[in-house]
């Protein structure tokens, strides 16, 4: 409860009657209400004119506080005073509905956009690398090929809703302490149409949207990815009151390859090489996206050995001339099964190499880290 008089709160004086009572709420509660007011105190302010109106409005309680004070209302059921813990959005409405100001409601049957849609569409990666064409087939709710959208049965039309006057919404006037308040809500009759239909068409049972199936070329450019969405503006469920269509996300995933990886806009490639070729050095046919490629191989080449194939990569979604590159690793293969022969010539090389080994200081996994950056 306030410790502060509640006229002084009001602003009125004593004497003051019913009609200036209420006017000074309604001119001071516009004022300091929380959701309008910029005052670091106006909840509080408000708090103390809706506890302040809730006794001097009420003629047993104003009495009681006239000859007894606040003292005088701790005596009656439920603390004697107007419980200002109420609802401030109803008060907010109230306030500000009974005073003209707008409360920001949008007309039920203004133009609203449809909701957006998605699919998946998957790509080879060849096909996510240069680029495609695709025709995709999906379901959509489209006007009514029976009714033309109007929901009526051919030969019937809606008529205005009367209850609401096609406006959609009805419209309800009470009488508050604040004064006149108009309420509005969906009509109940036509469901915020603003028409009501006596004969629905069949096909779309008043609706006047039916699913369809909805075939589309999509042209996909190169260089996309994995979770690539390609956004389709319109193609998406149509919009209520002449608004526009919503969107249709294509949302992309990619099948592996059978050899590459890909790494941003540059390809990875493992290829297996035999002792000889590591040693003695040698010319390869290395696959990329393009067709082969020729790749010298030095001589003494080493297992992690990493090459780089420039303008072999993918090319950027937004630069098509521009290219990552293709790494290609080497690893030696060793032999599992030998002929009598290689056996030999293995021991006679094992035999003039020496039986001597020498520590490395960077293992087979540094050399993959300080390629691949990780």
């Amino acid at each position: 409860m306030s410790n502060r008089d509640y006229y002084e709160i009001l602003g009125v004086g004593k004497g003051a009657g019913d009609d200036e009572i209420k006017a000074a709420f309604r001119k001071l509660a516009r004022q300091y209400h929380p959701d309008v007011s910029k005052e670091t105190d106006a909840e509080e302010k408000f708090k103390e004119l809706n506890e302040a109106y809730g006794v001097l409005s009420d003629s047993d309680k104003r009495a009681r506080y006239d000859r007894f004070g606040k003292d005088g209302l701790s005596n009656m059921g439920g603390g004697g005073y107007h419980d200002y813990s109420a609802d401030f959005g109803d008060l907010f409405e109230e306030i500000l509905g009974g005073f003209g100001f707008s409360t920001g409601r949008r007309s039920r049957t203004a133009p609203r956009r449809g909701r957006d849609m998605q699919m998946q569409v998957t790509l080879t990666f060849e096909e996510a690398v240069f680029g495609v064409e695709k025709e995709i087939e999906f379901q959509r709710e489209e006007t009514c090929s029976t009714c033309k959208g109007s929901g009526a049965e051919p030969g019937t039309t809606p008529k205005k809703c009367s209850t609401c006057n096609g406006h959609g919404e009805v419209r309800q006037v009470r009488q508050t302490f604040l004064g006149q308040m108009v309420q509005t809500g969906t009509c109940p009759a036509c469901n915020g149409r603003g028409e009501t239909i006596s004969s629905p068409c069949k096909t779309c049972r008043g609706n006047g949207l039916e699913r369809k199936n909805v075939k589309k070329k999509v042209q996909i450019p190169g260089g996309v990815d994995a979770g690539t969405q390609i956004r389709l503006t319109g193609e998406g469920a149509p919009g209520a009151f002449g608004g526009p269509n919503g969107s249709l996300f294509v949302v992309l995933d990619v099948k592996p390859h059978q050899f590459f990886k890909r790494r941003d806009n540059d390809i990875l490639l493992n290829l297996d090489i035999n002792v000889a070729q590591a040693v003695l050095g040698a010319e390869v046919q290395v696959p990329t996206l393009d067709g082969d490629e020729k790749l010298k191989i030095p001589a003494g080449t080493q297992p992690g050995k990493i090459f780089h194939l420039k303008g072999k990569g993918v090319p950027h979604v937004r630069n098509k001339n521009q290219r990552g590159e293709q790494m290609v690793m080497v690893n030696v293969a060793m032999p599992t099964k030998l002929t009598k022969e290689q056996r030999e010539l293995f021991e006679k090389l094992a035999e003039s190499l020496g039986t001597s080994v020498k520590p490395q200081e960077k293992g087979l996994l540094d050399w993959l880290n300080d390629a691949f950056g990780g």
